[in-house]
């Protein structure tokens, strides 16, 4: 006997609305440090009191004489100075179990991220019976390691000697020269690897809080959070954990990424950005890491966790071919929008509050 098959978007709804419709996902528990915001009640008072934590960027991160001109495309030039920055975060490695001597070779995005997810497991409220190996973390990583840069600089050395020779400088001076040079940058040893990979970002949150559930990071670029969000939502429903910590980590406002931004170039050359508007010019970055724990609702109910909110749908897609891989398409982001509408189950004029 032969079956007609449905359409595919059809088994594409079933698909989906069989997933989260079924099965919702209960926010548990939140943590973040953001630009101008050490914790999350900071961030949200940014947010109710319409207060920009855009500003230009700070002496403690780098120094803009060395990089800046207002002019677009001036070779090795950034021509963009503004951008949102982490405040100063405490970090006691020995809370964490780790020895101090790794530090230097060890890049903030790790550091950070074992202190908000620390923060979010506590606002979760673990019960001290909980199963650990049923708890997983996935995170969205983007941009880079700024450990990674200056571990690249120390290998310059071949190309320095090479550029000493070529000026006439004797071999001792110009060893002398690239001491003084390699001394600028941390030395390569034994943690220097895993320090500098973003991967390990989630690997030491579940190495140094003992959870024995899957844990990966994923590089989606701007929808990191929402690929790492729905990798999440998915070990729940499909039964393979019982918590996931989720979420994005950028601590990388570095003059390599100015630089990428500038030379692309995305940024736009205004004191401030205008999203959705048809005036806008371009894009700013910003330092900042979140994570939620989720739980399934039932599960969220059954325990008496306190519910911040239910993710009922989720939808993501991609432009397809267009003009350029960078540029945005209103048509993939309206595709989105169907898809975490069909999921939920939700006509679009239902939605009462829409945050981008």
């Amino acid at each position: 006997m032969s079956h007609k098959s449905k359409p595919a978007d059809q088994n594409q709804d079933l698909r989906l609305n069989k997933r989260l419709k079924d099965t919702p996902i209960a926010i548990v528990g939140m943590a973040s440090v953001f630009a101008n915001s050490r914790y999350l009640n900071e961030y949200w008072d940014l947010i109710s009191e319409k207060i920009d934590g855009i500003i230009d960027v700070p002496e403690s991160h780098w120094q803009t004489d060395d990089f800046y001109d207002s002019k677009k495309n001036t070779p090795d030039r950034v021509y963009c100075k503004r951008g949102g920055f982490l405040p100063e975060v405490e970090f006691n490695p020995m809370e964490f179990g780790l020895p101090p001597n790794i530090l230097e070779v060890t890049d903030s995005s790790q550091l950070l991220s074992l202190v908000v997810a620390k923060e979010v497991l506590a606002d979760a409220k673990l019960a001290d019976d909980v199963d650990r190996d049923r708890i997983g973390i996935t995170l969205g990583v983007g941009g880079g390691q700024k450990i990674s840069q200056s571990m690249n600089g120390r290998l310059q050395h071949p190309i320095l000697r090479k550029v000493f020779k070529q000026s006439g400088i004797n071999d001792e001076d110009s060893e002398m020269l690239l001491k003084k040079v390699q001394d600028q940058y941390v030395s390569w040893e034994e943690n220097s690897f895993p320090g500098s990979l973003g991967n390990v970002i989630a690997g030491r949150i579940a190495n140094r809080f003992d959870l024995g559930g899957m844990n990966c990071v994923v590089d989606a670029a701007c929808a990191g959070s929402l690929a790492a969000i729905r990798m999440a939502l998915t070990e729940l429903v499909e039964g393979r954990s019982d918590m996931m910590i989720t979420g994005g980590v950028c601590t990388d406002n570095s003059p390599y990424m100015y630089m990428s931004f500038s030379q692309t170039p995305a940024f736009t050359d205004q004191e401030q950005i205008k999203p959705f508007d048809a005036d806008s010019n371009g894009m700013m970055i910003g330092e900042g890491i979140g994570m939620i724990a989720i739980k399934r609702l039932e599960d969220a109910e059954r325990d008496g966790d306190r519910i911040y909110s239910v993710i009922k749908g989720i939808g993501s897609s991609s432009d397809g071919k267009f003009k350029s891989i960078y540029a945005p398409r209103p048509e993939g982001q309206v595709k989105a929008l169907k898809r975490a509408y069909d999921d939920a189950g939700f006509a679009p004029h239902t939605v009462g509050l829409i945050e981008a």
